[in-house]
């Protein structure tokens, strides 16, 4: 039966997209699905202020009834205004292994993109950095994170088979949690404090966060602009943003590093517990009982509350590379080592990003997992 390509054009469809994304997994122990409510939101037009400069479609494959694939392909022109490219950029992408099925699919993906004045197309990407991104090449037998697309062994040979080639690689580390904070650590934290007048923010309520909220996307703005397809976000993205994740917050390991003086903000790190065995249990569904789950996630109860999930740090580049993440680094040993953690995920970092791989020098890791961005001139 031959290959039926649908464009996602309703609701109901939309639904079908997300989730067949998580039904291909089923049985999968490494992978770790969204919350069908969350994609779906990040999909929508009427919800996602990235709509403000992209545009989008997804397509669905068919063999017969039953659906065989899906792709999702985005321009966003503020990126391609900022990188002077004329890029599009497939993401949301999953499909069984058929060449039929996956030809099919980027088919459709290339030639949407082809008809609105594109050259190439790129990805596993998102509408923003905040969005999953990185087609999984290495780590297969390890868990997922709440951050990270899991896919299987063969997406990436069906890729090079379509003549896709790496434009960028992203890696992941396993970071053994010490039992004490490192003398090293424990000195650096101080001479930074004292030689550029630094002090710690801590944060007894979640409330007292939102003062700072939008301070932390704005220096991640600033700390990421000149990374690999790093587009500043907007006002009404930071909005969107900081609605979705601050709740989510485990104060412990929100680390703020303020400058005493004026009260700047020059470093941000977040963490949280592992959510993966949580959302894996929820489903992809957050009622009519996943939101225990999480919840207990959250509250560091169940197997994976030995795991910390490291989701982000940025610095102010005035003061990258002057041991700021020393201090950044104390608070996660810190509050890890309280809560009987041993293990931390790095989540993703550009394979040319020494600065940031930096941050584990002298600790015991692993790197665990590689992640690709593919490119294809149309």
């Amino acid at each position: 039966m031959s290959v039926v390509i649908k464009q996602v054009k309703d609701s109901d469809s939309l639904k079908k997209f997300v989730k067949f994304g998580i039904d291909l997994y089923e049985g999968n122990e490494c992978f770790v699905p969204p919350l069908i409510y969350d994609e779906r939101a990040t999909l929508n037009m009427s919800k996602n202020p990235s709509f403000e400069h992209c545009d989008a479609s997804y397509f669905l494959a068919y063999r017969g009834e039953e659906i065989v694939g899906r792709i999702g392909v985005i321009i966003n022109h503020k990126s391609n205004e900022k990188w002077k490219q004329k890029n599009a950029r497939f993401g949301f992408v999953d499909f069984v292994d058929d060449a039929e099925v996956v030809d099919a699919l980027f088919g459709a993906a290339e030639s949407w993109a082809r008809s609105r004045g594109m050259e190439k197309i790129h990805g596993p990407l998102g509408f923003t950095d905040m969005d999953h991104e990185g087609m999984l090449i290495e780590g297969f037998d390890r868990m997922g994170t709440m951050a990270t697309i899991y896919n299987y062994p063969y997406y990436p040979q069906h890729m090079e088979r379509m003549g896709y080639v790496k434009e960028q690689d992203w890696v992941e580390f396993l970071i053994q949690i010490p039992k004490e904070v490192p003398e090293r650590i424990e000195r650096i934290s101080e001479v930074v404090k004292q030689r550029f007048g630094l002090v710690e923010k801590r944060f007894e309520r979640k409330s007292e966060v939102y003062p700072y909220a939008r301070e932390i996307f704005h220096l991640i703005n600033k700390a990421y602009k000149d990374l690999f397809g790093y587009v500043e976000l907007t006002e009404k993205q930071i909005d969107y943003y900081v609605e979705m994740y601050i709740p989510m917050l485990r104060l412990e390991f929100l680390s703020v590093v303020l400058r005493q003086h004026d009260n700047k903000m020059v470093g941000v790190g977040i963490g949280l517990p592992s959510m993966s065995e949580a959302l894996r249990k929820a489903k992809g569904k957050f009622l009519p009982t996943g939101w225990i789950h999480l919840y207990k996630a959250l509250k560091g109860i169940g197997k994976n509350s030995k795991v910390l999930d490291l989701l982000l740090v940025a610095i102010d580049p005035e003061y990258q590379g002057k041991g700021v993440n020393a201090l950044l680094i104390k608070r996660f040993i810190s509050s890890a080592i309280e809560l009987g953690m041993e293990v931390a995920e790095s989540n993703v970092e550009l394979e040319t990003n020494s600065k940031v791989q930096s941050l584990w020098d002298g600790f015991d890791v692993e790197q665990h997992k590689r992640r690709r961005c593919f490119i294809k001139e149309l």
